[in-house]
C-alpha cells in the first residue's frame, strides 16, 4: 500500500508515536487575559532558540481552548515543572473550571502567575507568533529567570519518566 493510500489519521497517530520517543521536559505556560483573569496550559513543545538575545519558543494547537487568549498575551511565564508536579501537569492539560485552584503560586512583576515548586521559571515578553500548520509558534524573549535546582518532569512515549541519577 502506498503512503498516499494510508488514511491521514493513521499517519498522524503513527507520527505522534514516533515523535514521542524523544524525551521532553514539561512546562505550564501562564498568562493574564485582558480582563485580568489568569489562564494556563501544559506544554512539552518548548525549546531554547537563542542566548543573545535570550529567546525561547513553544507551540500550541490552534484548537486549544486558550489559543486565542495566548495569541493576545503580551507577557507569559514558562513554568518548567519539577519531577513531583505530575498532578499540576495533568490539571493544566485538561479542561477545568479553575486550573489554578489549590495550586501554590506567586506572581511575576507583570502579574502573571508563577507556579511554586517548579524546576525553573522564565518570565517572558512575547516577540511574535508564527503559523506552524495546526499549531501556532509563540516566540518569547526572556526578561527574567530562576533555576530552582529541582529535577525536571520528563515526558516520553506518552508517559511521565524520571531522570536516572547522574
Amino acid at each position: 500500500m502506498s503512503a498516499s493510500a494510508i488514511p491521514q489519521t493513521v499517519i498522524s497517530r503513527a507520527l505522534r508515536r514516533t515523535l514521542g520517543v524523544f524525551p521532553t521536559g514539561v512546562t505550564v505556560v501562564t498568562a493574564l487575559g485582558t480582563d485580568g483573569h489568569a489562564f494556563g496550559v501544559t506544554v512539552n513543545s518548548f525549546a531554547s532558540v537563542s542566548l543573545d538575545p535570550p529567546l525561547v519558543l513553544w507551540s500550541q494547537a490552534k484548537s486549544s481552548p486558550s489559543h486565542d487568549e495566548f495569541s493576545r498575551a503580551g507577557t507569559m511565564v514558562i513554568n518548567i515543572l519539577s519531577e513531583n508536579q505530575r498532578d499540576v501537569s495533568t490539571r493544566f492539560a485538561h479542561p477545568h473550571p479553575d486550573k489554578f485552584e489549590g495550586v501554590a503560586r506567586s506572581a511575576a512583576p507583570c502579574g502573571t502567575p508563577v507556579l511554586m515548586g517548579c524546576a525553573a521559571t522564565l518570565v517572558c515578553r512575547v516577540v511574535n507568533h508564527y503559523d506552524g500548520g495546526d499549531h501556532t509558534i509563540h516566540l518569547c524573549e526572556i526578561e527574567s529567570f530562576e533555576d530552582h535546582c529541582r529535577h525536571p518532569l520528563i515526558f516520553c512515549k506518552g508517559a511521565y519518566a524520571e531522570l536516572a541519577s547522574a
